[in-house]
């Protein structure tokens, strides 16, 4: 006979922590670096905090081939309550960011997954440190993960009273990794997090002892995301249920205003109307048959208005175009920010960035910077909807030639990000998504256009101007012979002036920056 049991989430991730990214130990520590991360930066800019974040890994004793790795992710943000820590960092599915506002993670389980994988293979518990903003004392924990029970075990916790008025959160892990195949990726999301924020200072040291600090470029800060509630295309059967339960409204009207936007008490009567329901019944009573009737008439409905942006934390061009300018150093950079749009009653606004030249190495496509709600995404590139627009724009009509210092960002925000998995590593090829992606990048696009229009047209008057410039010094002394009261000098001097006066970019200063050997 077959045997049934229970797994707990605990349990789940344990046999199946491949799915969240820590697939083996190179890709593992990455992902903790990147989640803590991530965490610490979420918990000061979307406070209105300029981040100040140290990390350190170091190599520790014993371990396998790979060896075992501490991570330490020190940040100064809001701090996290202390009743609340031993489940953030020990609990897996408990999480802030289960509510309808844009966060960097999307399934609360990052820094728990770290802890999970760091106690499966070293079998050492977590350390935090937190003071909350508004505390006046500090607070440490150390932790383990019951995994069948999925619940937190508290080793040793401690309080004492806050020094400097130090606010922040500090957490310690050890896992085992692979720091040798790991290093170019955790580099290369750091330089690409200074990219998308260059708001923020960001202080790493690697296990080599080698030290990179990413200074910080601006304190303009994007808003920090709002919390907002659901939009009545974005729902279905289950969530209209779990909202219900969740409700004290006491009339389906009122339900329907007030846990929705976009609808009033007009279209509230209409979608009721329609729905064959009266208004002043209890939702809770609601029969499962009419909860399906209702939500059929709402998602068809064309009433309701798109769902409003406004609480989106978008970067902004002058952020954008900072972050390109302090890391890649090009000659011309371009960013723009598009209009909100919709998929799916998810609101949703497209960012992009083109750079070109300066210091940016040549390569045969060009290079793509992807970030989804500021998270750079470094893998499963060539599956990304960003990857598929770029790949079908003929460059040529910009005036690019391959191979071309050239590289685009994109950066979409969004309560809802359509991942296409669990590792939130690429973006799904929604429509309406890859339209605006296509229409940013054609933008910015034309912008560098015009530029190399304009780089070439300055290049060919210079070629002209300089072959121009040869001549001056012979038909200066050509004409001082026939006019022997003016000497060749001063008629050089003229000449260069004229020729100076007809071009319009280039300027020769002097005939000494021009070989002149026409003989």
């Amino acid at each position: 006979m077959e045997k049934f049991r229970e797994l707990t989430p605990s349990e789940f991730f344990y046999r199946n922590r491949e799915i969240a990214g820590f697939s083996n130990p190179a890709r593992a520590l990455y992902q903790a670096v990147r989640e803590l991360v991530e965490n610490a930066l979420d918990a000061t800019d979307a406070h209105g905090i300029l981040p100040t974040i140290r990390i350190i890994v170091r190599r520790e004793e014993g371990g396998g081939r790979e060896g075992v790795y501490s991570i330490m992710v020190e940040d100064n943000g809001i701090g996290i309550p202390a009743d609340h820590v031993p489940r953030a960092f020990g609990q897996l599915l408990y999480s802030s960011k289960y509510v309808l506002r844009q966060t960097r993670g999307m399934f609360g389980l990052g820094a728990k997954m770290a802890v999970l994988y760091g106690q499966i293979t070293t079998g050492k518990a977590v350390e935090v440190i937190t003071s909350p903003i508004n505390s006046i004392r500090t607070y440490y924990f150390k932790l383990r993960i019951d995994i069948k029970h999925n619940r937190p075990v508290i080793l040793r916790k401690a309080s004492y009273p806050k020094v400097n008025g130090w606010h922040g959160t500090i957490v310690k892990l050890y896992l085992e990794g692979d720091w040798s195949r790991a290093r170019s990726k955790i580099y290369e999301y750091l330089r690409r997090t200074a990219i998308i924020a260059p708001y923020a200072e960001i202080l790493f040291e690697d296990p080599d002892g080698n030290i990179i600090y990413f200074e910080r470029k601006t304190t303009k800060m994007p808003p920090p995301p709002r919390e907002v509630k659901p939009h009545p295309h974005g729902v279905d059967i289950e969530m209209v249920k779990m909202m219900i339960h969740a409700s004290n409204a006491t009339t389906i009207k009122e339900f329907l205003v007030k846990e929705f936007q976009s609808i009033g008490e007009v279209t509230a009567n209409k979608l009721l109307n329609r729905a064959g329901l009266d208004p002043n019944l209890n939702p809770k009573e609601l029969t499962i048959e009419e909860i399906e009737r209702l939500v059929r008439v709402i998602k068809s409905s064309k009433d309701i208005k798109p769902p409003k942006a406004n609480h989106l934390s978008y970067l902004g061009e002058e952020i954008i175009k900072t972050g390109l300018k302090s890391i890649l150093d090009p000659e011309f950079v371009e960013a723009l920010t598009r209009r909100p749009s919709v998929y799916e009653g998810h609101a949703f606004i497209v960012e992009v960035g083109i750079a070109y030249g300066g210091s940016i190495r040549p390569s045969e496509k060009p290079i793509l910077l992807r970030y989804a709600n500021k998270i750079p995404l470094l893998y499963d590139e060539g599956s990304d909807v960003s990857r598929k627009v770029i790949d079908n724009i003929d460059w040529a009509h910009y005036n690019v030639t391959f191979p071309a210092p050239l590289v685009i960002l994109v950066h979409i925000c969004s309560t809802k990000v359509p991942y296409k998995g669990v590792g939130k590593e690429s973006i799904a090829d929604v429509p309406e998504i890859e339209r605006e992606i296509e229409l940013g990048i054609r933008d910015v696009a034309r912008k560098l256009k015009q530029y190399i229009a304009r780089k070439r047209k300055e290049m060919e008057e210079a070629e002209k101007a300089v072959t121009i410039a040869k001549y001056i010094p012979d038909v200066a002394r050509s004409l001082a012979k026939i006019f022997e009261e003016v000497q060749a000098e001063k008629i050089e001097k003229e000449l260069l002036k004229m020729l100076n006066m007809k071009l319009k970019a280039y300027k020769i200063t002097s005939l000494d920056e021009i070989i002149v050997s026409i003989e």
